[in-house]
Formats: structure tokens, C-alpha cells, sequence
């Protein structure tokens, strides 16, 4: 039977506080909604409608590719809600309800969950979990036998009923048809004047339906984010569980507390990671690598047995056995050749760098193709820009430019060619050329003594 999963996402979220609907604020990199909707998607779930309320377009600009969305005009409870997105229930289908605002739900507990409710035909099942301390929650109450009878929230629950420590997550799994009826069956005759998911379990039930509790969750991953402290408390604990599962599969991090990998990196065995290192989601780190302290990786390739050192690497690529650092910038659209070299206080920009290239320390190279074998001196600038557009500069293999030259683009300097300290190009020069533009040196020996000097002091 196929499996939809229909996300709870309309709330504001008041207490965060904020202008962004609640379920798109990020934990390790990634929006709360959508590591639920990753979550239910490898859990089997064939496919899955958000329910989009609060900053409704905010919400659907960031969603993942190929997520409906329904929109519930007035939040009216968790029951209206779900009938928003009635079109998408089907008789023969199996439904999950997942709430937006859960970013660590485990996928082995989704799919355990759906195989609990399908091995012993339920029509309706809870997924539950057991808490030291139940405050607020509503409580799973079951019979001598321990089977499922209902759920009674805090506030109706008896003395007896608020000892119970097993709470309901607000995760659900109906089959098809017995969820379609109990929705059209669904009152807001209640204090609230809403429609409560939790009634339709009673109506199925009163249907002659099953209806069972799988306490197989655990507390963190149940928890819903309401403000920045639980943000706070999601952030770690993910990021817990992401740097234990890159050691597990061979990644050497020295200090696990204090480095940050968002979801969604990839990173190669043997590599090391240096405390303060921050990767985000979409980068990819080869094997053999080292990531030294105070480098921020973002959306970039890193290739094996790269070195970076305390370093920002921005949708860049970096080749094999290439050396960047320490407080080299690679801004975005960069691609370093292997065995390469960008030293310290080296800035690349929109650039291509070829193999074996070096420039070692206080360059700018901005809208450059840098060939093979290239030396780039310190101080040198390639003038990409005339205050209106920015143009590109060539430079060929195996070709070397001293320090302190400026090569104001556009410009080509051909292979195996010399352009001497101090000059500025502005003009092609052909290959197997020397180049030099500066001013001929001119000493006037003794001036400093002369009267003229004193009389401009």
C-alpha cells in the first residue's frame, strides 16, 4: 500500500519571535520542514503535501523539489488542518502525519512506526514515547493488557492519568479510508472551538476499527521547536549525531564539541577536521584531507589530500593536493587546479587557477584564467573593474609574474612569458615575452642635503 505523508507546517511559531514562519528556521543548515520531509521520504514515504498556513509563501519558496502544498487559511486545529489536505487521501493509501517543527524525528522510527500500524492492522496508530517529565503532553492511556484505549490531554487528565510518563508525540498513521470518514465526522464543539486530530482516533474506534500506540520513540526526537533555546537544543543535538556519523565512517575530528558540519556534507575517510571548522550543507571533502582550525566551507568541492588552513571557501572547487591558506579567501565560482598553491591573504574571485600554480601570499585575482605552472608574486592585482564592468584577464602556462604588478584587465599574458616586478599591463603580451612598464629609475645623489630639499621640508 502506498505511503502519502501529509506535514503539519501553519503555525507562526509566536514564541521565536521572529518574521520567518516557524518551520523554516534552519538546524544544522537545513529548514526544520524539510529535514522531516527527508526524513519521511527515506523512510518510504511515496509522497508528501505540507500544510502551509502562517507565511505561507516564505514557507513554500524553501521546500524542497516536488513537495505539494495546501494552505489553511485560519489555523483551526491539528483536525482542520489535515482536512486541508483531503484531495490527497486516498482509500487505498496509507497516510503518516508529521508535525513541521520536529527536525530530529529518526527515520528508523518512522519506518518502524509504519510497520508497527501495517503488521497488526491498525486503522489508526500513535506514535508514542516515554518522558520523565509528561507536563503539557497529552497521555497515551492504555488497559490492564496494555492495549491502547486513548489519549487525554493535560488538562482533562485525573491525578492517576498525570503520573503516566507516556505521552503522545502528535505522529500519526491512518489508513486511507478510516481517516477520510473520521475527518468528515470531526466537531469544534469544544472550550477552543477547534477540530482536534486526536477526536478522530475516538471516531474510528467508535467505528469498530483498531486503533494502537507504538512507544517506540524516544524524547529528543520528538521534541517541537517553539523558540531559539529549543533551536539552540535541536542545533547541538544534530550536530551530535552528524559529526559521530562522519567518524563512525572514518573522519578524524579532533574536537567534536566545538566543530560544526551542517547535514548534507560529504567527507572522505582519513581526513582530519581541526577544531572551529565549519562546512555547510552541499560540500564535499575527498579523502586524506586536513581542515584546519577557523575554516568556513560552504557549498564547495574539496578534493583528496587538500590542505586547508584557517581559510573561507565559498561554492568553489578545490583540486588534489592543492595547499589553501592560512586566510585565503575563495570567493564564489573559484575553481584551483591540482597541486596548486593559494597562500596566505590571497583572495580568488570568479577564477580558474590551472595546475601546479602557485600565488603565495597578498594577491588579488578577480575574473582571471590562470594557466598551468604559473607563479603570481606577492602584491600582485588583477584590475578586474572600471567602475561600471568587470572584465576578464588570461595568463598562459608556465608563466611568471613578478611582485607588485597590476594587469588591467581586459588583458593576455601568453605562455612562458616574464612580466618584471612593479610593472602595470594593459596591453597583450605574446608569448615567450618579458614584460616591464615602469617608470626608469632616477637617482639624483646628494638632493636630500641640497637646499631645494630643505625648502620643500
Amino acid at each position: 500500500m502506498k505511503l502519502k505523508t501529509i506535514i503539519l507546517a501553519a503555525g507562526k511559531g509566536t514564541r521565536m519571535k521572529s518574521e520567518l514562519p516557524k518551520v523554516i528556521h534552519k538546524v544544522c543548515g537545513k529548514e526544520m520542514v524539510n529535514h522531516v520531509i527527508t526524513a519521511s521520504s527515506k523512510a518510504g514515504s511515496a509522497e508528501t503535501v505540507v500544510v502551509v498556513g502562517h507565511g505561507a509563501e516564505k514557507v513554500q519558496n524553501v521546500l524542497m523539489d516536488g513537495i505539494a502544498t495546501v494552505t489553511q487559511e485560519q489555523q483551526l486545529g491539528t483536525g482542520h488542518a489535515v482536512l486541508m489536505a483531503k484531495k490527497y487521501i486516498d482509500d487505498n493509501n496509507r497516510v503518516l502525519v508529521l508535525c513541521g517543527d520536529t527536525p530530529l524525528i529518526n527515520v528508523k522510527t518512522i519506518s518502524d512506526f509504519v510497520h508497527f500500524h501495517e503488521d497488526n492492522g491498525y486503522a489508526v496508530s500513535v506514535l508514542s514515547a516515554h518522558i520523565e517529565n509528561p507536563l503539557g503532553y497529552g497521555r497515551i492511556v492504555r488497559d490492564s493488557s496494555g492495549e491502547f484505549l486513548k489519549i487525554v490531554e493535560q488538562k482533562d487528565a485525573s491525578e492517576e492519568e498525570k503520573r503516566i510518563s507516556e505521552i503522545n508525540s502528535g505522529i500519526y498513521c491512518f489508513e486511507g479510508k478510516a481517516l477520510k470518514s473520521a475527518l468528515s465526522s470531526l466537531s469544534n464543539e469544544n472550550a477552543q472551538g477547534e477540530y482536534y486530530l486526536t477526536d478522530a482516533i475516538e471516531i474510528i474506534r467508535s467505528q469498530g476499527m483498531k486503533a494502537g500506540a507504538c512507544d517506540s520513540a524516544c524524547e529528543q526526537e520528538i521534541m517541537g521547536v517553539n523558540d531559539r533555546v529549543q533551536l539552540a537544543k535541536a542545533e547541538m543535538i544534530m550536530r551530535k549525531k552528524i559529526n559521530e556519523g562522519h567518524m563512525v565512517c572514518g573522519v578524524t575530528i579532533i574536537d567534536p564539541a566545538n566543530t560544526y558540519i551542517e547535514s548534507d556534507v560529504e567527507i572522505g575517510s582519513d581526513t582530519i577536521i581541526y577544531p572551529g571548522a565549519i562546512i555547510s550543507s552541499g560540500s564535499f571533502i575527498g579523502k586524506n584531507c586536513i581542515i584546519g582550525s577557523g575554516c568556513r566551507i560552504e557549498e564547495s568541492l574539496i578534493e583528496d589530500r587538500a590542505s586547508i588552513q584557517n581559510s573561507t571557501i565559498i561554492k568553489s572547487k578545490v583540486g588534489e593536493e592543492t595547499t589553501v591558506g592560512p586566510y585565503a579567501y575563495l570567493r564564489p565560482n573559484s575553481i584551483i587546479g591540482k597541486n596548486a598553491k593559494i597562500g596566505d591573504f590571497v583572495e580568488v574571485k570568479n577564477s580558474t587557477f590551472g595546475d601546479g600554480s602557485k600565488a603565495s601570499h597578498l594577491s588579488y585575482i578577480g575574473d582571471a584564467d590562470v594557466g598551468e605552472g604559473v607563479n603570481i608574486g606577492c602584491g600582485v592585482v588583477f584590475v578586474n573593474y572600471d567602475g561600471k564592468n568587470k572584465f576578464r584577464t588570461n595568463v598562459g602556462d608556465n608563466s611568471f609574474i613578478g611582485c607588485n604588478v597590476n594587469l588591467i584587465s581586459p588583458v593576455n599574458v601568453g605562455d612562458n612569458s616574464y612580466v618584471a616586478a612593479g610593472s602595470t599591463i594593459d596591453k597583450d603580451v605574446p608569448a615567450e615575452s618579458f614584460a616591464i612598464a615602469r617608470e626608469r629609475q632616477t637617482v639624483k645623489e646628494g638632493y636630500v642635503s641640497s637646499e631645494k630639499w630643505k625648502l620643500k621640508r
